[in-house]
């Protein structure tokens, strides 16, 4: 039992240090040295547990997308109204970018391998989720029953995307939670049924709290 909670152990620090590299530099500039060295690990033990660098990457993305579709349905636990759950996901997502390696480089390979024929199935298991959250609150009567909810959905996973895609680019992803705000704060007037802007501010600050054995260790976004 104790080899295997070992290589257990051995395997995920793997991951998380070829995270690290592809994050810093892409899946062309990591080197599998890069990504022994970072790991604090050797080659043998590194092919023990995959056979290629492209293997790595793809149980990367894997593991953020897991990550990704387990906050879903934590979040869907709460039993909060719909749009509450969005604006939980938004904001739970931008935190695991913030924190988390391993998200930071599934986010990072994806964008990079769908330029040619990368994984799309990420962001149609997104964007489905939102979608089935905006036909739960049109069916509640939290949501304009004059919305697309295909659309919609779409909408929310490209403007999230292009939020923390900026907020990297020009602040290093400290100002993500309040760029998630802002979005959320032109959004939801436009596809609420309420207008009563203190009910309107009470759902944008909506916020998640995964449980503590859960969040991964703070670390800089940078």
């Amino acid at each position: 039992m104790a080899k295997q909670a070992r290589a257990v152990a051995t395997r995920q620090q793997i991951i998380t240090g070829a995270a690290r590299m592809f994050e810093q530099s892409g899946f062309e500039g990591a080197s599998l040295g890069d990504i022994v060295d970072g790991a604090g690990t050797t080659k043998g033990a590194l092919y023990f547990h995959f056979r290629s660098k492209d293997e790595l990457a793809k149980v990367v993305i894997d593991e953020q997308h897991q990550t990704s579709i387990s906050t879903v349905h934590e979040i869907a636990k709460t039993g909060a109204g719909a749009l509450r759950q969005l604006v939980m996901l938004c904001h739970e997502m931008g935190r695991q970018i913030v924190h988390d390696p391993v998200v930071r480089a599934g986010l990072r390979l994806t964008l990079e391998f769908s330029g040619t024929v990368g994984p799309d199935q990420p962001y149609l298991d997104w964007i489905d989720s939102c979608r089935k959250l905006v036909d739960t609150g049109v069916e509640h009567g939290e949501i304009s029953a004059s919305v697309d909810s295909d659309t919609l959905a779409r909408y929310i996973v490209g403007a999230f995307t292009g939020v923390q895609l900026v907020s990297q680019v020009l602040a290093r992803r400290e100002d993500l939670e309040q760029r998630i705000d802002e979005m959320w704060t032109y959004l939801l007037p436009s596809i609420a049924t309420t207008r009563d802007a203190a009910e309107l501010a009470d759902i944008r600050a909506s916020r998640w709290t995964p449980p503590e054995s859960s969040t991964p260790t703070a670390e800089s976004g940078s």
